[in-house]
């Protein structure tokens, strides 16, 4: 059993048999999509979209720019599912409900996940509107044992103890750079280290200061429990961050970290990332796991 007996492997298996009978075809990459980045779900083609409170078991998403609805259909000839809004910890779910989707993503077939999230700048040399693609991160929330895999081990989904030292896979963000070059988005592009906090207060001055120490690129407050739940399940990961903000480092700053703003620098950048990973999806080979 699992902390929450909704996120348990068979629950988990009504929930993706549930969605598989509605009559999409098997998705082989799922995509999650981040704060005001929702705009990815409407790449795909022969969409079947279904909505978070029709989905049995599923959580809600309450957050302004999460649209709440699971989107299914071919992104340059592959098949896709793509999450229009996440969970996060200060919604108030345990954070195995928070990540149960990847899981229901596991048993529908998918092999290879796509993850987005907007996310403050703790680089200084890194400007709003960058993107990064994330090459390892630091999951707080886990440091104080709040993590998606406390619980009894199931081991239809992976083992006791995984391994995410490689967590996110480094072909694909070597795809994810070449990619961009060929697009001309290399302006823009960074590669770095993303921390998760809880949330959903900003971060204080001396936190962000804190967190660049610790060798922390960006902050936002998500995607490292996705991954390490996706990585448990031996499912390919890749993602990256919007930088929708420069974290405020200096006590006489009167800039102030807000939600509109991320949701603005999102809007903004949006058509060039759906471009990125709509250009890498048609370079993955899912048959056998591994990129062109």
């Amino acid at each position: 059993m699992f902390p929450d007996s909704t996120t348990g492997y068979e629950m988990c298996k009504a929930t993706a048999d549930w969605l598989l009978a509605q009559g999409p075809v098997r998705p082989l990459v799922g995509i999650v999509c981040g704060s005001g980045l929702g705009g990815l779900a409407e790449m795909l083609k022969d969409q079947l979209v279904i909505n978070y409170s029709d989905i049995p078991n599923f959580p809600q998403s309450t957050v302004h720019g999460h649209a709440g609805k699971l989107v299914f259909g071919t992104l340059k000839g592959t098949p896709c599912v793509c999450m229009q809004g996440r969970f996060h910890l200060y919604e108030g779910y345990n954070i195995q409900k928070t990540t149960m989707p990847i899981r229901v993503f596991k048993l529908m077939g998918v092999q290879t996940v796509l993850l987005t999230n907007a996310a403050g700048g703790l680089n200084q040399d890194f400007n709003v509107g960058d993107i990064m693609v994330i090459k390892d991160h630091i999951n707080i929330p886990g440091f104080a044992g709040n993590n998606p895999l406390v619980g009894q081990n199931d081991a239809r989904f992976g083992v006791r103890f995984p391994c995410v030292s490689d967590a996110y896979d480094r072909d694909l963000q070597k795809l994810a750079l070449e990619v961009a070059e060929e697009l001309g988005f290399s302006s823009f592009m960074q590669k770095g280290v993303y921390c998760a906090l809880g949330g959903p207060s900003f971060e204080t001055i001396a936190e962000c200061r804190m967190l660049r120490s610790l060798g922390a690129d960006a902050v936002g407050m998500s995607t490292a429990h996705e991954v390490i739940v996706a990585r448990h399940c031996g499912l390919r990961v890749f993602a990256l961050s919007l930088i929708t903000n420069k974290s405020v480092m200096d006590y006489e700053s009167e800039k102030k970290a807000n939600h509109e703003e991320v949701l603005q620098t999102a809007d903004q950048r949006a058509k060039q990332l759906e471009k990125l990973i709509a250009n890498m999806v048609s370079r993955i080979e899912t048959g056998n796991n591994n990129t062109q």
